[in-house]
């Protein structure tokens, strides 16, 4: 067989297996077509022992309320897409994909984020995940998460849904926004001193000299002169004066921006301790013994800005006075101590208050 029959053999073959895969797809998007979505299944992965921020019931009921036809509707006609973001936009969906399998089933699979604890401060309802994602508590959930009670204001607003960090760096982006807006406001200042440095040049410049060709007498001279100094003296008075306003205006402007950067700061600081307490919260989860024994974590903010947190347990009733998030080992290290040693000696009850902020030692107040 010659080279170009050959060639030709296999052209054809290819045509043919290229026109049946057309002829198959056509077939299966008519197949396709002609069906409809005969059920909707709802998959909710990565529940455990927690409990679930949404239920199928809920899903369904989204859906149904949104108008977008399912169940009956052709299976091309279906808004997969509108599907997704009608339950992405909720902050507790990590992801969700919508698909028809060729059964017809409508699958919608949601992943729902993991929360490390739930926050109950300052107006507050929100659950945070351990890497600092915020969202709203779903109506009616309840995880069996850490609970963080008290007057403790984090970095974010009352009704922010999101990564922490983000809102954080918004924020630093608007204050650095600010401070370049101040900087701009100190540009009339600097062309007026650089007129004014530039008229004192000026005036020092002034000289005058005694005038021979119009026979001008000493005492003449010496008379302008006179004027001339009194006339600088005057200036100069008026540039100093102008020196001190223009000062004066650049050092205000500068002390609004020093609060800006302080702020900055501040908020950063803010941050850092928000971290704190999820890796706190991680640590307590972390150890059986503290996990079960610490019901509730009260935290506070500080006159100085400092986050500081009691802690309240499941045995007795008092309250563990823990303070700031530093020195976990040793501060849980003698309050274990204490719990095995003390109390038991003393009786669960004596005691209103624990206080392990301090080192090498347990305070304790009788109620």
């Amino acid at each position: 067989m010659n080279r170009i029959l050959r060639y030709a053999l296999f052209a054809l073959l290819w045509a043919a297996v290229a026109a049946y895969v057309l002829y198959a797809g056509a077939s299966a998007r008519r197949a396709r077509a002609a069906r409809s979505v005969a059920r909707l299944e709802i998959a909710i992965v990565d529940s455990t022992s927690q409990g679930q921020l949404v239920t199928s019931r809920q899903v369904r009921g989204w859906i149904a309320r949104s108008g977008i036809r399912t169940v009956g509707a052709p299976v091309d006609g279906v808004d997969l897409a509108g599907i997704e973001q009608l339950i992405a936009c909720n902050g507790f969906v990590a992801k969700v994909a919508a698909y028809v399998s060729y059964d017809g089933a409508l699958h919608v699979v949601i992943r729902q984020r993991k929360p490390l604890l739930r926050l109950l401060t300052n107006g507050r309802n929100a659950y945070v995940t351990d890497r600092g994602y915020v969202f709203a508590a779903p109506r009616a959930s309840s995880l069996y998460v850490p609970v963080v009670t008290g007057p403790y204001r984090p970095p974010f607003p009352a009704d922010y849904a999101g990564d922490a960090r983000e809102a954080i760096d918004a924020e630093l982006r608007k204050l650095d926004e600010r401070i370049a807006g101040l900087e701009r406001e100190k540009y009339p200042f600097y062309k007026r001193e650089l007129k004014n440095d530039r008229n004192i040049a000026d005036l020092r410049r002034m000289r005058i000299k005694q005038q021979w060709w119009r026979l001008e007498t000493d005492s003449m001279f010496q008379l302008r002169v006179d004027r001339l100094k009194a006339h600088k003296e005057q200036l100069r008075r008026g540039y100093r004066y102008e020196a001190r306003l223009i000062a004066e205006g650049i050092d205000r402007i500068s002390e609004r921006q020093e609060a800006e950067r302080r702020a900055q700061k501040k908020l950063e600081k803010s941050y850092e301790d928000f971290m704190k307490l999820l890796t706190f919260v991680e640590y307590v989860e972390e150890d059986d013994f503290w996990r079960s024994e610490v019901v509730q974590i009260v935290a506070r903010t500080t006159s100085s800005g400092a986050l500081e947190v009691d802690l309240v347990p499941r045995s007795g009733r008092f309250l563990i006075r823990f303070g700031r998030l530093e020195r976990l080992d040793e501060k849980f290290g003698k309050l274990q101590r204490f719990y095995r040693s003390g109390l038991p000696a003393v009786g669960w009850e004596t005691y209103g208050v624990i206080d392990v902020r301090y080192g090498n030692q347990v305070v304790c107040r009788k109620k």
